[in-house]
């Protein structure tokens, strides 16, 4: 698929098969993301791939006690990848590990896998069983969330895509 086509063509997608997806299709996407444009090249963003159903579905509560639901804010999705950004390494870390998570949507999508951005990981990394993860995988630095990439095969047809609003784009000829 072309680039233009996948960036017209991805969605994100609210409901998963429990079917695990191979670990070559993966780490082509995860790749994907190290490749995402940083300030300077800093290079800030790091991405912890969760494949652990465990660790997951810790993931998931913890990120749905943030808005107070009790709901799997993942959807089902067997695959979280989590970014998180160095603060103290680029004033553009938000910038940064943001790029780090458009290219894993897009790379997701051009190897078939649905994706989805869920909010909340700079609370989940902000409160002390956060830390603990990070600490545990002898992560240093201070991280800030960005998003949870959340990654399976869509349990039903991709949406439909809404309509452009008017006035996105401004020329000034």
């Amino acid at each position: 698929m072309d680039a233009m086509q996948n960036m017209l063509t991805r969605r994100s997608v609210r409901q998963y098969k429990p079917d695990p997806i191979p670990r070559d299709v993966l780490e082509k996407i995860v790749e994907a993301g190290t490749w995402a444009a940083t300030g300077m090249n800093k290079q800030a963003p790091i991405i912890i791939a969760v494949t652990n159903k465990e660790m997951r579905d810790r993931l998931s509560r913890m990120n749905a006690a943030v808005m107070g639901s009790s709901n799997d804010p993942f959807y089902g999705a067997p695959v979280v990848l989590i970014v998180l950004a160095d603060k103290a390494t680029a004033g553009t870390y938000l910038y940064d590990g943001s790029l780090v998570m458009g290219n894993l949507m897009l790379a997701a999508h051009a190897q078939g896998i649905a994706s989805c951005w869920i909010h909340r990981a700079k609370q989940e990394f902000e409160s002390e069983e956060g830390k603990a993860i990070l600490r545990d995988l002898g992560i240093e630095g201070d991280y800030e969330g960005i998003g949870h990439c959340i990654l399976g095969y869509a349990a039903g047809p991709e949406p439909a895509p809404k309509p452009r609003k008017e006035n996105y784009v401004y020329w000034i000829e």
